[in-house]
């Protein structure tokens, strides 16, 4: 019986680590995905503003403290590209692909940008201090253990995002210490109205996202993942974290009835193939209502794993409300 792994460490799991593989299996919980979805909150448009500080308290209750406006910031992990982007700042160096997505700066326009060597696990010291950043953004389960090399030399500031309201508080925390507040508070503004207008129209139809390297896939649960934590307002989403107890089955997907599936295939070095295509071995997979009638949509991993940001989620809604229809 194939199962999906319990609830990954997802900063690993959307790293390009080379000759990694995903967790095994683990045994699922004995209790089934809810049947019903409680009805989510209806989502805010007004924008409160944004004051332009040299201090902030983050989400996550991080102090973050800069002498002036930083001019040189190295993002560590695709959320501050994001960020910086819809800010109107291009970072000094990065280790994300994101940058390269045509909605962000493109192919092109992203060779531009500095990438700093060693990989998004274990990104070098040295070439991050070679930059002279005023600010270095990373993602606080992962480069937190870079703090003490970075000490003095810059400012280091660890995130840890978990859903999209702590991606928007990220964001208007940036746009503070940057000074970028018209920016924030349009960037906040665009988002905030996608997600109200899709909101107003939430699809009757059972949605999946999945993601992995190969048959060992994840289940993307609101709790842990910063994409999946929209669905609940836009669809039928009635997958919850089952913390370290165990994963979904296949058969328990097949019982949910899922209607469109979303699949995010992780790449660790060399392209290997879609994930949905080494699922599509398993006899079971072709029974999900999804797959046999088409609707299952590999989707860019940069964007819907990685990005977590404001404009990597309004592409997340672009797309999940148009296979949703």
């Amino acid at each position: 019986m194939l199962r999906s792994p319990s609830r990954f460490v997802r900063s690993w799991i959307t790293a390009a680590l080379v000759g990694s593989a995903l967790v095994g299996c683990g045994s699922s919980s004995d209790e089934p995905a809810s049947d019903e979805a409680k009805p989510a909150a209806r989502t805010e448009v007004t924008v409160d503003p944004i004051k332009a500080s040299t201090d902030v308290t983050d989400t996550n209750g991080v102090k973050v403290s800069v002498k002036k406006e930083p001019g040189r910031i190295v993002c560590l992990f695709a959320l501050c590209d994001d960020i910086l982007t819809e800010l109107g700042i291009v970072p000094t160096a990065t280790n994300s692909a994101l940058l390269a997505h045509p909605r962000f700066l493109g192919a092109e326009k992203a060779k531009e940008v500095d990438v700093i060597p060693g990989g998004f696990i274990a990104p070098e010291v040295e070439a991050i201090l070679s930059h002279k950043p005023d600010l270095v953004i990373g993602l606080g389960d992962t480069h937190g253990k870079l703090a003490p090399a970075l000490k003095g030399a810059t400012t280091f500031w660890p995130m840890q995002p978990e859903t999209w309201e702590d991606s928007v508080g990220y964001l208007r925390d940036v746009a503070a210490l940057t000074g970028r507040t018209a920016e924030g508070e349009k960037a906040e503004k665009a988002f905030r109205t996608k997600l109200a207008e899709a909101e107003k129209t939430p699809s009757d139809k059972t949605a999946l996202i999945i993601y992995g390297s190969d048959e060992n896939f994840g289940v993307a649960t609101p709790e842990a993942d910063v994409a999946a934590s929209l669905f609940p307002k836009i669809a039928r989403y009635p997958w919850k974290s089952r913390g370290v107890e165990g994963g979904y089955s296949l058969e328990e997907i097949l019982a949910q009835g899922v209607d469109v599936l979303f699949v995010e295939t992780m790449s660790f070095g060399d392209a290997d193939g879609k994930l949905s295509e080494k699922l599509a071995g398993n006899p079971l997979w072709s029974k999900i209502p999804a797959v046999k009638n088409g609707d299952v949509h590999e989707v860019n991993s940069e964007v819907w794993a990685k990005g977590r940001g404001t404009r990597s989620l309004g592409i997340v809604l672009d797309e999940a409300t148009a296979a949703l229809r």
